[in-house]
């Protein structure tokens, strides 16, 4: 029984691994939700249509790319893309998803960044912000401070 729950672990934690890797983006909101509560960290999910919308490009080429920013994000936060692209593919199941998801939270606009909870509760929704990465890290504490009171 014991190394059946072992192995078990050891396939979860490879596929959250898998769902996580790369770029540090994960695109599975469950894998998302598991690997926040493991490590004790909010979710960003950022609601995007990378292949068409200027400000989620704007977003993404002036934040989201950068160093500053992802060493803070590798440090303190699950990333989550959920994309609507235009020309990109993606599988039913992700469609069918983000779809889900952008209903549950009412998402009108790209881009629309939340900040949730491992239970995939929304702590603080923000957007585009000026300023670069120093400035949007920034943006992100200050939400998530304010969240803790």
């Amino acid at each position: 029984m014991k190394q059946l729950i072992l192995r078990s672990l050891a396939v979860f934690a490879a596929t959250c691994s898998l769902a996580l890797a790369g770029d540090g983006w994960g695109e599975d909101f469950e894998a998302a939700k598991a690997a926040a509560a493991k490590d004790k960290k909010p979710i960003l999910v950022d609601f995007t249509g990378s292949d068409w919308c200027g400000w989620c490009i704007k977003l993404d080429k002036e934040v989201f790319s950068k160093k500053e920013f992802k060493d803070y994000a590798k440090d303190n936060l699950i990333l989550l893309s959920l994309d609507f692209p235009h020309e990109k593919k993606q599988s039913t199941k992700i469609k069918k998803q983000n779809e889900a998801l952008s209903k549950k939270f009412g998402v009108e606009g790209f881009p629309t960044v939340l900040l949730l909870d491992a239970d995939g509760n929304k702590i603080a929704e923000t957007g585009y912000q000026e300023g670069g990465p120093a400035k949007y890290v920034e943006h992100l504490k200050g939400l998530l401070a304010k969240a803790k009171k």
